[in-house]
């Protein structure tokens, strides 16, 4: 059996890596850092104008808008393109970027009703220049067949309209590292890679992430700065409040020749925008140092 093996291959054989990679070097251009970016988690409770000025204000120009509410749906399949023109023109007024969102698959449909409903999503992705899905996979055994088969379908899609697929530790069909190594070999589809989340190996598992990361290194094409206290425990969360070894887990992926995004996703949630914003803005802060740490 053949299945994606490196981040190398990934992006020397397919269109979409070319692309991804002449993205992430514009955005990197002048320096040798990993991108820094951040998702829109924290600011869930706020408007999204609210949001996006948050995350211009603390000091990031990359976004994911992975965690959809009941007012933006993101790419997800009620948004209209009308809707989508004008977050595409907010995002820019700001000087950000949009390089991530979510694809939420329809476990329980008919396979033609939901690849339809996924076409719909990789649509919108493309309508918004967003050149990375994230599915989060499925926690109920008797689907796991299911999503392995729908998640090659989204690969091989993606892969035909410029938009990479990635999954994470999630727990359920994505909850360990061997978990995400067999959901690779299952999709067996270069256009289908790991977005690593060390925080969530630790809420969902109680494992150690850095083990956790090790089958999988090679797969690795973005991270997900999340801290976590331990099983099920809080993820939002200031950076060196929890268990997760970033300098560690820093050094690893530099040593796997890991190319980034780094994307904040979690921390602690003040009771107004402004106080997010300035948690935010720390986080950031401790991954520079920890990044600058690493030579």
């Amino acid at each position: 059996m053949t299945f994606p093996l490196s981040r190398r291959k990934f992006l020397g054989t397919t269109a979409l890596g070319a692309a991804a990679l002449a993205t992430y070097s514009n955005l990197c251009a002048g320096t040798n850092q990993w991108i820094i970016g951040c998702l829109n988690r924290p600011w869930t409770n706020w408007s999204i104008d609210e949001m996006l000025d948050g995350i211009s204000n603390a000091g990031y120009r990359t976004i994911g808008l992975q965690t959809p509410t009941k007012s933006d749906p993101f790419v997800g399949p009620t948004a209209t393109a009308d809707y989508l023109a004008k977050l595409k023109e907010k995002i820019a007024a700001r000087g950000l970027t949009a390089i991530q969102s979510r694809l939420k698959p329809m476990e329980t449909a008919t396979f033609d009703r939901a690849t339809d409903d996924i076409r719909r999503q990789i649509a919108n992705a493309r309508a918004l220049g967003i050149g990375t899905l994230l599915c989060t996979g499925t926690d109920k055994p008797e689907h796991y067949d299911n999503w392995y088969r729908l998640m090659a379908f989204a690969a091989r899609h993606g892969a035909n309209h410029g938009v990479q697929l990635v999954t994470k530790p999630h727990g359920g069909v994505v909850g360990t590292g061997a978990d995400l190594l067999k959901c690779l070999e299952k999709v067996n589809h270069d256009n289908f890679s790991i977005w690593y989340d060390a925080g969530n190996i630790l809420f969902y598992t109680g494992l150690d992430p850095l083990a956790e990361l090790e089958p999988v290194i090679a797969h690795v094409t973005a991270f997900t700065g999340k801290d976590c206290d331990g099983l099920r425990s809080n993820v939002m969360i200031q950076f060196g409040k929890g268990k997760v070894d970033f300098a560690a887990i820093l050094r690893r992926l530099k040593r796997a020749s890991f190319r980034g995004p780094i994307m904040m996703e979690s921390c602690a949630v003040g009771s107004t925008p402004a106080e997010t914003t300035n948690n935010a803005r720390a986080n950031r802060e401790f991954l520079e140092r920890e990044i600058a740490l690493l030579g």
